[in-house]
């Protein structure tokens, strides 16, 4: 089964997948590449991912200009990313809704701000900076996060479309991201998605993670790229594909502990059939059930 036409499926590049990314090459739509790994490489090995992104469409995913920070970008951050797009030539690049550094100091994490007007319009401003630096604006990408960040006046849907709305960005989508906020914090993963500003998304993240154990009991789903997609995810992408009616690039999201890559590649098939089963229900209500795999208590040394 196949996905809408336009639509496309393909895998973040890791080194430790190289291999089979090429042997695999023409059963991928797109690729999406760490920006970071990249900004200080030397001309070859730039060269080389300019040679890539002519054999296949190639994203740049920023993790660390920090767009909803409480200060500026640097400028010598944004000049570094401008001369990689520009060496590359990527069909488009993408950065978090996130804050990494505060005071001079880089928390190495991507942190959820306060959701309120004044990160609003600090994440509209560097959004702008981005723009006359690099030449294009970024999709800008939802965030996982274990605790509702302190001080919001506003919740994340609301918060996200003043942003993207804003600044007309479009959305990179991260449907795990999604998902674990939404049974982290008591909210139906399908609501939460109906919320977001769904006519700007153009591309989506999928991936897995694990469930973590507090010591109060509290179970929380955390993001950690290192597990295979849950079914919940996969649902939640075939209602994305009723909602969207505009074209999506997904890319499965892997950073470790990695499969054989048969097992990746399936993965990337039963997008496309959750793609194909959304497009071919498009008009109808996006009212499936998702019934999250959240289990009674993490196992021993899980957490």
């Amino acid at each position: 089964m196949r996905q809408g036409a336009g639509d496309r499926v393909g895998l973040g590049w890791r080194g430790e997948l190289a291999a089979g990314i090429f042997e695999h090459i023409e059963r991928l739509d797109v690729l999406e590449v760490i920006a970071e790994d990249w900004l200080h490489a030397p001309r070859r090995e730039t060269d080389a991912l300019a040679d890539l992104a002519r054999m296949r469409p190639l994203w740049l995913h920023g993790v660390s200009l920090g767009l909803a920070s409480s200060g500026p970008v640097a400028g010598a951050r944004l000049s570094r990313l401008a001369r990689l797009v520009e060496r590359v030539r990527p069909q488009a690049w993408s950065e978090h809704l996130a804050f990494v550094r505060a005071g001079g100091v880089e928390i190495g994490h991507l942190a959820a701000p306060p959701r309120a007007s004044a990160t609003a319009e600090g994440a509209l401003a560097n959004l702008r900076r981005a723009a006359e630096t690099v030449g294009t604006l970024p999709a800008v990408e939802n965030i996982a996060t274990l605790l509702e960040p302190p001080g919001s006046t506003m919740d994340e849907p609301e918060w996200i479309r003043a942003i993207v709305r804003g600044s007309g960005a479009a959305m990179l989508l991260d449907l795990h991201n999604l998902y674990a906020n939404a049974l982290n914090f008591g909210r139906s993963p399908l609501e939460l998605l109906e919320a977001m500003p769904v006519e700007r998304v153009t591309m989506v993240h999928i991936s897995g993670g694990r469930w973590i154990q507090h010591e109060s009991g509290t179970l929380r789903l955390l993001d950690d790229h290192l597990h295979d997609v849950p079914a919940g995810v996969y649902t939640l992408l075939e209602a994305l594909a009723r909602l969207a009616p505009q074209p999506l690039a997904v890319i499965v999201e892997r950073d470790g502990n990695y499969p054989q890559f048969g097992a990746l590649m399936a993965e990337l098939e039963r997008a496309r059939s959750a793609l194909a089963r959304g497009r071919s229900a498009c008009g109808r209500s996006a009212s499936d059930a998702i019934a999250p795999d959240v289990p009674m208590k993490v196992a021993e040394g899980a957490a």
